[in-house]
């Protein structure tokens, strides 16, 4: 199963008010393992960007200014992606962005169903909980410490690992050929698990007050007590 972790830097929030993609990160899953695969790309939104966006990654006019339009590199966007399905984190967010590019450039737009949100997936397993990005990091033990400010590329790669962790990581036999995964069924099959004793036993941890308000605690309850009765 092909995925691609797909995250997208923009001068706003809304398209349709002439907000555009200035930044595409994209990395590559095969059976949720990376396969080193990415895609990266700078944008030159054909306008200015304002101060609120540039706070939060940091692409000012100057940098973009003579990076390729999006129409110039949607064939080779389109071409990376395929037919994989997006992992994206506030799916809804992006794809706005990413079809109002392509309508833009001339090209059909992504169906919403071939995006899976990890936001929806954090906030339907850990309800009431932050699911920030961040938040998910922080939660899963994922270095984060590199995200000074947003960077799609960056974004992507981390939330390719924020996302292993919340569907499972990865499976026990991943990485194993053929061969490997029918030894170790029959060794599973010829060395059956069954419980034996102690060679040593344990040392008992209950202190001599412990046992004498133990037996006190016994006499208190009388011939009903059920350690009594065995």
């Amino acid at each position: 199963m092909r995925e691609i972790v797909l995250d997208t830097e923009t001068t706003g929030l809304d398209p349709a008010t002439g907000d555009r993609i200035v930044e595409i990160g994209a990395v590559e899953l095969f059976n949720h393992l990376p396969t080193g695969r990415t895609y990266h790309q700078y944008l030159n939104p054909q306008r200015s960007m304002p101060h609120e966006a540039f706070e939060v990654h940091g692409l000012g006019d100057d940098f973009l200014r003579d990076k390729p339009l999006f129409a110039a590199v949607a064939a080779d966007f389109l071409t990376f992606i395929a037919d994989a399905q997006l992992v994206i984190h506030n799916a809804a967010f992006d794809m706005k962005f990413l079809n109002a590019e392509l309508t833009r450039a001339g090209h059909a737009p992504l169906l919403n169903s071939r995006a899976t949100d990890t936001l929806l997936i954090a906030r339907r397993k850990f309800p009431g909980s932050p699911a920030s990005l961040d938040a998910l990091c922080r939660r899963f033990g994922v270095d984060n410490s590199g995200r000074e400010k947003h960077g799609a590329l960056l974004d992507s790669e981390i939330l390719a690992e924020v996302y292993l962790e919340l569907v499972g990581g990865r499976q026990p036999d991943f990485g194993l050929s053929p061969e490997q995964q029918r030894s170790s069924r029959e060794a599973d099959q010829t060395e059956i698990w069954r419980p034996r004793p102690r060679p040593i036993p344990l040392a008992l941890r209950v202190t001599p007050e412990e046992s004498a308000a133990h037996a006190a605690f016994v006499i208190k309850i009388g011939d009903t007590a059920i350690w009594l009765k065995r």
